[in-house]
């Protein structure tokens, strides 16, 4: 597995959004697809990445109005990618040095190709560990 790479074990074509799409359109969205993060990009390049906990914190909690912010209200900032052709080694070293369950991987324009996250981490290196067994469990909508 040393030798393997990224574009082997990520998800390819993920949830994305540009930066003005409304708040309420990115959690049904989330809901809808029964995921927990959405990429967000503008002109097909990546711009940051929403997860549900931030919805929460940034718009919520903050007393924002759901209505009215966009997900660039909500998305984090320069967020930490990864090439697909980087060895899966390094998207475990930057998950854990940035503390990220999500990472997106792009080309070297900046272009969104997939995502990397703990589960697909967990079935591929160790496929009898729980959060493996989780990441593999049919979702209870």
């Amino acid at each position: 597995m040393a030798d393997q790479q990224v574009h082997e074990i990520m998800t390819a074509a993920p949830v994305a959004v540009g930066t003005l799409t409304a708040v309420p359109e990115v959690a049904r969205r989330m809901r809808d697809e029964d995921i927990g993060a959405v990429l967000v990009t503008d002109g097909g390049e990546l711009r940051g990445v929403v997860t549900d906990r931030d919805l929460v914190v940034r718009v919520l909690a903050a007393g924002q109005d759901p209505g009215s912010s966009t997900v660039a209200d909500a998305c984090s900032q320069e967020p930490v990618s990864v090439g697909p052709g980087e060895p899966v080694d390094r998207a475990v070293e930057l998950m854990r040095e940035h503390a990220l369950r999500r990472l997106p991987v792009v080309d070297d324009r900046g272009g969104v190709l997939g995502v990397v996250s703990l589960g697909d981490l967990a079935v591929e290196r160790d496929p009898t560990s729980a959060l493996s067994d989780i990441s593999m469990a049919t979702p209870n909508n």
